[in-house]
């Protein structure tokens, strides 16, 4: 007996072609992006020195509209615990060491 294959079609193109943003859009995005960043490192930079001596390279959430801020030293569970509080706000996430990131590149 022969067996059949089944045949797989292959998409092509764009699968969400609707989303697509203009280079004015596209640059307002990132704009916004940047200063809400700026917003959040105000409250970073001011609890960080203090941090930094107790918990090295753990994460840090920032709501900035609040001032609120969560650590742990995993950075999922540390969204998770910010979005309970703030279940609708958007957060920055922080590495707590000398640059707020996780590396370099």
């Amino acid at each position: 007996m022969a067996e059949t294959k089944p045949t797989r079609t292959v998409r092509r193109g764009r699968l969400y072609p609707e989303r697509t943003m203009s280079q004015e859009e596209i640059n307002q995005w990132h704009a916004e992006r940047a200063a809400f960043r700026q917003h959040s490192k105000v409250v970073f930079d001011r609890v960080q020195p203090e941090l930094i001596k107790t918990h090295y390279n753990w994460y840090m959430a920032v709501e900035p509209d609040s001032g609120d801020y969560f650590i742990d030293k995993d950075e999922l569970v540390v969204a998770k615990i910010a979005h309970q509080k703030h279940p609708n706000a958007r957060l920055h996430v922080f590495r707590i060491n000398e640059t707020g990131v996780c590396g370099t590149i």
